[in-house]
């Protein structure tokens, strides 16, 4: 299948390439490189010998979309460009409206313009808000807490009112929670742009002696340790989820949501501990306050995806460890090296 990758090279966006050409798929990727690296692309081509078109560009620009999918003239779109940083969306939410739900109404009126009625969506757990009970399946309320929950929510329902007005059209919402590791050939990785977000890069860069300490936001959550509880999923699961989902939106029409987690949740010391095997490595961190806004355990009911898209997570806690620890190695400084 001829599929576009919208943010093609960002982290989720590079595994998910590779997985594509792995699976034998053609691939064009549309990307602006603000939040993410060229050479992640060329390390994807040099490990599958593949071709990769791409185009560089904004995903809201007309001009952009339309140099991507002409000649190419994609089968399905996978949409992963858009901005991610909690944070940074209650401080610039104008920004992340614009990016986010614009470049989503943007691709769907050139997908239009081209006739390619398939997309894969990258939505995010966080449209659930703080639960009513866990695990989170896909039919509890959607009540996004920030504006990055809230501009997932609404491209979700865009895409839900395209899917439903255009003949032929098929669609699906993957809603991710807590993306981790690396490929294993360490070629790939998570490469955040100045202090990570996410607690696994953190940890990394204290390994690797970029960062100090980890802080670590509460101890007091009601949890096995009093540290707050995720689910955290593979990258390179995450991608062969995209591969699934897309042989799912081929042989339909409509659209759906699912989400995508191993459905075991892990405390933020458990994951300390368990780099600390993986690794040999020890992770000095601080218990500090809890931050506004976060919740004590964000868990998924994985069913939906293995009865939707015959999808399972196959990688655990070792393999994210282990995976991570071998890129950050490789790569200290990420694709700056």
């Amino acid at each position: 299948m001829r599929v576009l990758v919208t943010g093609g090279a960002g982290y989720i966006g590079s595994h998910t390439v590779l997985a594509l050409l792995r699976a034998g798929h053609e691939v064009h990727v549309l990307d602006d490189f603000s939040n993410a690296s060229p050479e992640a692309l060329a390390r994807v081509g040099a490990m599958t010998n593949g071709r990769i078109g791409l185009t560089r560009g904004d995903v809201r620009k007309d001009s952009a979309l339309d140099a991507a999918m002409e000649g190419f003239g994609p089968e399905a779109v996978i949409h992963f460009a858009g901005k991610k940083a909690v944070g940074e969306s209650e401080s610039a939410p104008l920004l992340y409206y614009d990016i986010n739900v614009g470049g989503t109404v943007a691709l769907l009126a050139a997908m239009d313009r081209h006739g390619c009625g398939g997309i894969v969506f990258s939505s995010s757990a966080t449209v659930y808000g703080s639960p009513d009970y866990l695990p989170l399946d896909e039919d509890h309320p959607t009540r996004p807490a920030n504006p990055y929950g809230r501009t997932k929510l609404m491209s979700e329902g865009i895409i839900a009112d395209w899917a439903g007005a255009t003949d032929g059209a098929s669609a699906i919402s993957l809603r991710y929670f807590n993306p981790v590791g690396a490929d294993v050939s360490a070629r790939i990785g998570e490469d955040p742009i100045g202090v990570p977000d996410n607690l696994m890069p953190f940890i990394a860069q204290v390994a690797i002696g970029r960062r100090k300490e980890l802080a670590i936001f509460g101890a007091d959550w009601p949890t096995r340790d009093g540290t707050g509880e995720r689910d955290y999923i593979h990258v390179s699961d995450l991608a062969e989820a995209h591969v699934a989902a897309l042989a799912h939106v081929a042989g339909r029409t409509g659209y759906d949501v699912c989400n995508v987690g191993t459905g075991t949740g892990s405390t933020v010391l458990e994951m300390v501990a368990a780099f600390e095997a993986a690794t040999g490595v020890a992770i000095p961190y601080r218990l500090t306050d809890r931050r506004p806004g976060d919740v004590k355990s964000y868990v998924a009911s994985v069913d939906k995806a293995r009865d939707l898209l015959g999808w399972e997570s196959r990688r655990d806690l070792p393999d994210m460890c282990g995976s991570t620890w071998a890129w950050q190695q490789a790569n200290p400084n990420g694709f700056r090296d």
